[in-house]
């Protein structure tokens, strides 16, 4: 599942403030039909799942996926205060100037239960979030939606961030930006490599498990989305786009190209730039 090709429809969202009326019993039992997210902002209570119990505090992220059972127990003394969103997506994908779209019941890469250090920024999203919400101006369904992305944005990070192998993400970061200053040019494993400071084998493992490419199928990919920009607004020949981007054969640069996009450079040249 990529992030990118996740389109999201918002069923609904809320907020309970500290000192609210707490209008439900000391103990839930659901099972969902949709997705929930729910940060809790302050309070005690507990969520078991079956064959796990988990402490709800400040900070804590909940994830509750569709047609798992859980329950709550909420401390009536001092109840929760959150911020929760309930929502569905689908898979959309755009290939060979075609969608496709595909329906499931696969659930976020997230843990039901995430504690994080850093809320700040999640905070004030979903404040956003239930604002927009609440208020219904007109286009709010498309700004909840865009809100929502962004939330779910910034729980990958924070989690990235919280991760002990924080450092070799960022060690990733620093290849992809090699890669972009140094588009027209061959790429060696070992100057790489050497670059971060990690060996060639597990470079390549950790690149491939952070992005889910390969270092030279996401190298490719940077070039074919700058041949993309370069066909289009400098109006350049498919040699010269080649050339610039460092291929010295055109036609191995065209098997690149339509192995990305599914259509050859010179189709989208003349879907582009002449739309026929």
């Amino acid at each position: 599942m990529n992030i990118k090709d996740l389109f999201f429809h918002v069923h609904y969202c809320n907020t309970r403030l500290s000192g609210g009326v707490l209008n439900y019993s000391k103990k839930i039992n659901k099972t969902l039909k949709y997705h929930e997210l729910v940060f809790i902002t302050g309070g005690k209570g507990h969520i078991i799942f079956p064959h796990k119990r988990y402490e709800v505090k400040d900070g804590v992220l909940l994830y509750l996926r569709p047609n798992v059972q859980y329950s709550v127990n909420i401390d009536v003394e001092d109840p929760f205060c959150f911020f929760v969103v309930h929502f569905s997506y689908v898979n959309v994908r755009f290939n060979s100037d075609k969608w496709i779209i595909t329906e499931g019941t696969n659930t976020l890469p997230l843990d039901s239960v995430q504690v994080l250090k850093d809320y700040y920024q999640l905070n004030n999203i979903f404040e956003k979030l239930v604002e927009n919400w609440t208020l219904k101006l007109p286009g709010y369904e498309f700004f909840t939606k865009t809100l929502l992305q962004q939330l779910i944005i910034e729980i990958y990070k924070s989690k990235k961030r919280d991760s002990p192998n924080y450092s070799t993400s960022l060690k990733v970061e620093k290849i992809i930006e090699y890669m972009r200053s140094n588009i027209n040019n061959k790429l060696i494993l070992k100057d790489l490599s050497e670059l971060v400071h990690l060996s060639s084998s597990y470079l390549s493992r950790v690149f491939k498990a952070t992005t889910g490419y390969s270092i030279i199928g996401f190298f490719n990919k940077i070039k074919v989305d700058k041949a993309k920009e370069m066909i289009i607004e400098d109006d350049k020949k498919i040699k010269e786009v080649a050339q610039t981007l460092g291929f010295t054969d055109e036609f191995y640069f065209s098997r690149i190209f339509k192995k990305i996009e599914g259509i050859s450079p010179t189709e989208f040249y003349r879907r582009n730039v002449h739309g026929y």
